[in-house]
């Protein structure tokens, strides 16, 4: 397999991998989401809250919040604890939780949990979990994840002489003699690229655009990376149980 990134920073994403089939990408895709663990908060003990959220409300915006997640650091069932102590008139934020281990922080400090008004206060303590996403989408550490057929360009003859260039829509990314070009560069309308022209998209076989974002509890390629060993480990798994 192949892989050349076309877009590439921390938190998202998108890169070509050719020599794959259609069922390895999706393998690649599910594994993405639901089998590599984040931490996400869990159990909350709550020791005072006076706003006017309930404490069910204050625990499921907690558990939404990002949590970062060194990959290999932790296994399963691991635990971190939070605590929170805020008092109006404040805004409590996710940068205001203190974590037990210096690993697992809010990946984001500007979430807004409350807003607590004059004689408010929000105190509580709140453990969080390592798991895996498909136990929880709260754990789904790669919040989208979707991948596309390559498409090659094909310019196939000209265009009448009175005839209008009619839109040509396509989303993704296409190979263009040689050159990946992202379609939002011209409007995701080939009519704007190949002005006077008729074309053609063909799939490039066993060709495919991974687009990929992550929640900040790790990085893109840290997320790619755990989630086909992953798939390795399970490939050795069933490997090994076929053999019995």
């Amino acid at each position: 397999m192949d892989v050349e990134f076309i877009e590439r920073e921390e938190r998202s994403a998108r890169f070509l991998a050719r020599g794959v089939s259609p069922s390895f990408v999706n393998g690649v895709r599910r594994a993405m989401v639901a089998d590599v663990p984040t931490f996400s908060v869990d159990t909350v003990r709550v020791i005072e809250n006076s706003s006017v959220m309930f404490d069910e409300q204050i625990g499921l915006r907690l558990g939404l919040v990002p949590l970062t997640t060194p990959v290999g650091e932790f296994e399963v069932g691991d635990e971190a604890t939070l605590s929170i102590d805020v008092e109006g008139p404040d805004t409590a934020y996710s940068g205001d939780l203190v974590s037990s281990d210096e690993l697992v922080q809010p990946a984001e400090e500007n979430v807004p949990i409350i807003e607590l008004k004059e004689d408010q206060r929000l105190e509580l303590e709140a453990d969080a979990v390592l798991d895996r996403g498909h136990e929880h989408a709260k754990h789904q550490g790669g919040v989208s994840v979707g991948y596309r057929h390559l498409q090659r360009v094909e310019v196939v003859g000209e265009t009448g002489e009175f005839e209008d260039d009619e839109s040509q829509i396509v989303r993704g990314v296409v190979e263009d003699d040689g050159e990946l070009v992202p379609t939002e560069a011209f409007d995701h309308d080939l009519s704007e690229r190949y002005p006077g022209k008729e074309v053609e998209l063909h799939d490039v076989e066993g060709a495919f655009v991974f687009h990929v974002e992550t929640d900040g509890s790790f990085a893109v390629e840290e997320l790619v990376l755990a989630a086909v060993e992953s798939i390795e480990d399970r490939a050795e798994e069933l490997e090994e149980a076929v053999a019995l």
